[in-house]
């Protein structure tokens, strides 16, 4: 009889083949998006050093519900202006597992939208 796997679990094992072609350098950092139920994180990564240069998070905006699309989008454009002022443009996305879709994909098209190239 096969033992159940948990979502997480599957989910850890696909960022790790995705983390395995996309790394972060300082002058293109990596954005890292994590969600839960209740909250959406992100953050930009220098791989190099192993250093976070920017981050944003539901939990810091205090949205009234940070779990839906419209937390993702706040999320994301508050991330763009904050590495815009760091002289951050240039961006390369990575989905932390999950799917290209909803939360995620919002996250991803408001910081596209508000400034960030990828």
């Amino acid at each position: 009889m096969l033992k159940k796997i948990s979502k997480n679990f599957e989910r850890q094992r696909r960022h790790a083949r995705v983390r395995n072609k996309v790394a972060g350098t300082a002058d293109r950092p990596r954005l890292n998006v994590f969600r839960s139920n209740a909250h959406i994180h992100c953050q930009l990564i220098d791989d190099v050093k192993g250093v976070t240069l920017v981050s944003a998070n539901s939990v810091e905006l205090k949205l009234e519900n940070g779990g839906n699309i419209a937390a993702a989008q706040a999320v994301g454009t508050e991330l763009a202006n904050r590495a815009i002022k760091a002289n951050i443009k240039n961006v390369v996305f990575d989905r932390g597992g999950y799917l290209y879709h909803g939360r995620v994909k919002a996250l991803a098209d408001a910081a596209r939208t508000a400034g960030l190239e990828f």
